[in-house]
C-alpha cells in the first residue's frame, strides 16, 4: 500500500473515501510473474491515456476488472457492474475502489498489492459515483457515467492481442474445460435429460473453480430444430450437442462435443461440412491477422465456405462466432464489421448446419493454429479448409 495515497486521495471525496486501514492491506509482495502481467497492462493503460488525451481509465464490469487486477469483482452474478473498480492514472497509477463491505476481502484474496485501495462506506456511494469521486479527468470507464468529462471505453480494444500471460492461462482452461466436458459426454445415454446433462456440467466446472454462464445441451430433436438448445426436461434421444462457454480469471474459453447413440443418416456430412467452414475461418483469421484485416474479411471467407461445403444459406440461421478473450467473443463477426483482426489472439468460430455444430476456442498466432480446447480423450478428425491449404485437427463425433 503507498504511504502516500492519503495525500494523493481526492479531497472532494465524500465522507469515508480514502485508503483502507491496515487491516485490508496486503502483506503479500506480488509475484515476479504477477508483476510482469501487471506491467504489460500499465504499458497499454498509458499507452491509451496518451493516444485519448486521458488521465485515468476505470474497470467496474466483472470482465474489465479481471482484466486488470486478475480477480474477481462479482458478488451478484446477475449485476453487470461489481462491487469494485479497478483503475489507472497518469497520476498515481493502480487504484481500486470499493465499498467498506468488501475492501478486506478483495485484498485478502483477489487484488494484488500493487493497487492502492480506497473505500468509501456502503450506503454513502455507488461504485459509479465513486469513480466520478475519485478520477482525474478527462477520463474514461467500461461502464456509463452521467458527469462532466467522463466517457465510454472501449475496453475490448484495450484487451487485444493477448498476452504472454494470458496465454498461459489460456491454455491452462482451455484443457480444463474440455477435459471437463468430455468426462460428462463420455457417461452420457439416450434417456438422459438435457437438464440433468447440464447440471452434471456445471458441477463438474465449478469443482475447478470455473464458471459457466452458458451451458447448451440439445437432444437430437431440440439440436435440429433450435441454433441456440438451452436446457429443457426433453430426453436426448438418438444424439446431442452439448455447447459450453466457460470462465475463469476473466477469460472465457467456448466449445462444442457430439455424441451419437443411434446416428441420424445425416449427421456426420453436417458435421464435417461444419467443421470444414470452422477451419477455413481459422485460415483466413491468420491470413487476416498477418495483413491487417478486418473481422468482415474473414466472414467473407465463411460465407464462401459454406457455399463450397454444400449450404449455401446456413450463415443466415446462426451468428459465426469471432475473438475470444476476455468475454466470451470480443466481437462477433457480420458481413460488415471493421473490427481488426489481431494475433495472437483467441477465437471461438462457431459454424452450424442444421443440426450439427464445430466450435472451439483456438489460438491464432502469426505462426500456428493451436486449438485450445482438443484433448487425448475424444476422437479427432483431420479437417482441410475449402481451399485445400489448411489442415487441423477438430472433434470428432463421439459415438456410444
Amino acid at each position: 500500500m503507498n504511504e502516500n495515497a492519503d495525500a494523493n486521495a481526492n479531497p472532494n471525496a465524500p465522507a469515508g473515501m480514502g485508503v483502507t486501514d491496515d487491516s485490508a492491506a496486503s502483506e503479500e509482495p506480488t509475484p515476479p510473474d504477477l508483476d510482469q502481467r501487471l506491467q504489460s497492462r500499465r504499458d497499454r493503460l498509458e499507452a491509451a491515456c496518451a493516444e485519448e488525451g486521458l488521465q485515468g481509465i476505470w474497470f467496474a464490469r466483472p470482465n474489465g476488472f479481471a482484466w486488470l487486477t486478475g480477480g474477481s469483482n462479482v458478488v451478484n452474478r446477475d449485476s453487470p457492474i461489481g462491487v469494485a473498480a479497478a483503475g489507472y492514472t497518469r497520476e498515481d497509477g493502480l487504484i481500486m475502489l470499493t465499498n467498506n463491505i468488501e475492501a478486506t476481502r478483495l485484498v485478502d484474496e483477489e487484488v494484488p498489492s500493487a493497487f492502492d485501495v480506497e473505500t468509501h462506506q456502503w450506503y454513502g456511494a455507488s461504485i459509479e459515483e465513486a469513480i466520478v469521486d475519485r478520477s482525474p479527468t478527462p477520463a474514461a470507464a467500461d461502464v456509463s457515467i452521467d458527469a462532466e468529462g467522463f466517457d465510454r471505453l472501449d475496453a475490448a480494444a484495450l484487451r487485444q492481442p493477448l498476452t504472454a500471460a494470458d496465454i498461459d492461462a489460456y491454455e491452462d482452461l482451455g484443457l480444463e474445460v474440455a477435459t471437463a466436458v468430455e468426462t460428462i459426454c463420455a457417461e452420457l445415454q439416450p434417456a438422459d435429460t438435457e437438464h440433468e446433462v447440464a447440471s452434471g456440467l456445471q458441477i463438474a466446472l465449478a469443482s475447478q473453480g470455473i464458471n459457466a454462464p452458458v451451458v447448451l445441451v440439445g437432444g437430437a430433436e431440440r439440436a435440429q430444430s433450435y441454433r441456440h438448445y438451452t436446457p429443457t426436461t426433453a430426453a436426448l434421444g438418438d444424439y446431442a450437442l452439448v455447447s459450453v462457454t466457460a470462465e475463469r480469471g476473466g477469460l472465457y474459453t467456448s466449445l462444442t462435443r457430439t455424441v451419437a447413440f443411434d446416428e441420424p443418416a445425416w449427421l456426420a456430412d453436417r458435421h464435417e461440412a461444419a467443421a470444414r467452414v470452422e477451419t477455413t475461418a481459422l485460415a483466413a483469421t491468420q491470413r487476416a491477422a498477418a495483413a491487417d484485416g478486418t473481422a468482415a474479411d474473414v466472414f467473407g471467407a465463411i460465407q464462401d465456405a459454406y457455399d463450397v461445403v454444400g449450404y449455401s444459406e446456413e450463415w443466415k440461421h446462426h451468428h459465426q462466432g469471432g475473438a475470444a478473450g476476455f468475454d466470451g467473443r470480443e466481437w462477433i463477426a457480420t458481413p460488415s464489421l471493421a473490427a481488426p483482426v489481431h494475433a495472437p489472439m483467441a477465437y471461438a468460430w462457431n459454424p452450424t448446419v442444421q443440426g450439427a455444430k464445430s466450435e472451439g476456442t483456438v489460438l491464432v498466432t502469426e505462426d500456428s493454429i493451436d486449438p485450445l480446447t482438443i484433448t487425448d480423450s475424444w476422437p479427432t478428425i483431420e479437417v482441410t479448409s475449402v481451399d485445400e491449404e489448411t489442415t487441423i485437427e477438430r472433434p470428432a463425433i463421439r459415438r456410444l
